[in-house]
């Protein structure tokens, strides 16, 4: 059965685009160690906060995920002057669960205010991959309602917080798929990257791999997006 065959039920096409995209980590060698994200002990001046893809590995400390997350903290790391600490949002990031983006939603939501108030000098880097570029759309008040993976709003950013937030950076974002993307208060300050030929964001596409390898390298790309809006 061809990914995404319109003629498919819709919970076999889900279970294929699974498949798909765990075989493609398989043969791009990420390792499946999955250690918790660290927590920072006290308030930081910037936190980064990752929502991983669909079925997407861990990989290596601090376990934001092989693909986008590790690369990206990495990349900030090494561009920051100022304190920073990494956040993975909880959630399944699965498609055998029915909620898992409004779980995302809402958990990323929880963490950015809570951090908010308990650090009030404390700014956001926001970074979501696939299924957690939905998660972060829908955070910051952007429906994926209609895309892979998506789902409707759960919680959204307080007003109050939206100043706090820096930069958002997306990449696979399911929404551009069905033509939509991050306007508003955030849209200048969003790096929304689909490679073509990645069935996930873009229309046409048809190569899973892509969606796989072609976004770590834009990792020092995405990097220094933010880090010039800090």
């Amino acid at each position: 059965m061809a990914l995404f065959d319109r003629k498919a039920p819709h919970h076999l096409r889900q279970t294929a685009a699974v498949a798909s995209i765990t075989a493609a980590l398989a043969a791009a060698g990420i390792a499946a160690a999955t250690p918790a994200a660290a927590q920072p002990a006290t308030c930081t001046d910037v936190d980064v906060v990752v929502a991983r893809g669909t079925g997407e590995l861990l990989g290596a400390d601090p376990g934001l995920g092989a693909v986008v997350g590790n690369p990206v903290y990495h990349a900030l790391a090494q561009r920051l002057s100022v304190s920073h600490s990494p956040y993975r949002v909880e959630y399944p990031a699965s498609l055998a669960e029915p909620f898992s983006v409004q779980q995302g939603n809402r958990d990323l939501v929880d963490h950015v205010t809570g951090a908010a108030k308990a650090c009030p000098n404390q700014r956001f880097i926001l970074v979501g991959y696939s299924q957690g570029a939905n998660v972060v759309d829908n955070s910051i008040g952007v429906s994926s309602v209609g895309a892979k993976v998506g789902g409707p709003i759960a919680a959204t950013l307080p007003p109050s917080v939206e100043p706090r937030i820096a930069a958002i950076l997306l990449f696979g974002n399911p929404i551009r798929g069905i033509g939509r993307s991050v306007t508003g208060p955030y849209a200048d300050r969003t790096y929304d990257t689909c490679s073509a030929d990645d069935p996930v964001c873009d229309p046409n596409g048809k190569n899973w791999n892509v969606h796989v390898t072609s976004y770590t390298p834009k990792a020092g790309e995405a990097a220094d997006f933010a880090v010039a809006r800090l």
